[in-house]
């Protein structure tokens, strides 16, 4: 099978392409998309389209697997980079490519045992496990590269997903407005 993986961006986007059909999965590609130089949102957008459907018609992936947009605080941001994820999407679907999504944590949980580890700590194990030479320029190539192979590990070890899912949480504690909001939800009889 061969998995195009996506890391979506607007400014800066990675792919690559793992080839995982011999004992060892081997990289067919690996960069990224530059788009800084591109100063209208909708043109990137466009390109971001584009060159998916081309890397498709290239190389003729069996499977996406792209990377979630993560939920932060710049609101804007988000909105963007869920756009460009989800025109690389769509590019997929036009081909007829199965898709999966995966949060940036489970990816980082199997590729380093931490999800929460950073992007240097991803491309070290990666050039490890993979054994290529050179670290990308841009780590968004080598994020690209861990979707494919967290992608790659889920289709062929049984125990990948069990193994994300008993990974502690984060935890994170509501403050006194929204605990109080959400009694409200539960118990509107008590509103007068």
């Amino acid at each position: 099978m061969l998995i195009l993986g996506i890391d979506p961006g607007t400014l800066i986007l990675g792919y690559s392409l793992l080839d995982t059909d011999g004992p060892q999965p081997r990289i067919v590609a690996m960069d990224v998309l530059y788009l800084k130089k591109i100063p209208e949102f909708n043109l990137r957008i466009r390109r971001i389209f584009e060159s998916t459907l081309r890397l498709i018609d290239s190389f003729h992936p069996d499977h996406l697997a792209i990377e979630a947009p993560f939920f932060g605080k710049n609101v804007q941001s988000m909105l963007k980079l869920g756009r460009a994820q989800g025109v690389a999407i769509a590019a997929a679907i036009s081909r007829d490519l199965s898709i999966t999504e995966y949060e940036p944590s489970v990816i980082k949980q199997h590729i380093t045992g931490n999800g929460n580890a950073s992007k240097q700590q991803v491309a070290t194990m990666l050039q490890s496990i993979l054994q290529f030479d050179q670290t990308p320029t841009y780590l968004d190539a080598t994020d690209a590269l861990a979707v494919a192979y967290t992608c790659h590990l889920q289709m062929t070890t049984p125990l990948a997903d069990l193994r994300s899912q008993l990974a502690p949480k984060k935890k994170t504690r509501k403050s006194a407005k929204q605990q109080w909001t959400d009694f409200l939800n539960q118990n509107p009889e008590r509103i007068k």
